[in-house]
């Protein structure tokens, strides 16, 4: 007799969904998708594709490929995701990335999902020459990055950070991975 494998809360990340109009994914369709496949637990947060859902399989790989497949299939277009154990979502919390960052209303506190470990990792923190965007930590498969409006309107952090650790990643808000952090 098999033993009865509990369900193990994800978070999955979709990385360019929803972005000026292109690869349009409705929230409600990536819920009943999920459902169809038969995870349990399902909510989705926000409209950038972040789905916390249960499932049995302890695979992530398998998860990830199974559900970015399944997405493509019906979307018509590649839907990358990344999946995060609740776990892990809370070792990111805990490990306090930007307690040192003094807040104001132009600071804006980032995290980046990697899809692998990156061999190298700059000198940490590192921070562009504007001073504007500095990367200050990185933990387990996550990049904390801060950027400063005040500084400069126009750096381009999303290049620097794929310089630095490749296109196979996607960036939340903190806001939006405490709010995941207290639904998990």
């Amino acid at each position: 007799m098999e033993p009865d494998l509990k369900y193990q809360n994800y978070v999955a990340f979709l990385r360019g969904i929803n972005v000026g109009g292109h690869h349009k994914v409705p929230m409600s369709e990536l819920k009943d998708i999920f459902v169809k496949m038969g995870y349990n637990n399902i909510t989705t947060l926000l409209n950038a594709g972040n789905v916390i859902f249960g499932s049995r399989d302890e695979d992530i790989k398998n998860l990830e490929i199974k559900i970015a497949r399944q997405l493509s299939d019906v979307f018509k277009f590649p839907v990358p995701i990344l999946i995060r154990t609740s776990e892990e979502i809370h070792h990111y919390i805990d490990s306090d990335p930007f307690g040192a960052v003094v807040m104001n209303r132009d600071i804006r506190l980032y995290v980046t999902l990697l899809g692998e470990q990156p061999e190298l990792i700059p000198k940490l923190p590192w921070t562009s020459p504007d001073t504007a965007f500095m990367i200050s930590k990185v933990v387990d498969g996550a990049v904390f990055s801060v950027l400063d409006l005040a500084k400069s309107q126009s750096i381009e952090a999303m290049a620097v950070l794929e310089k630095f650790f490749g296109k196979e990643i996607t960036t939340r808000n903190w806001n939006t991975i405490m709010k995941i952090g207290n639904l998990v």
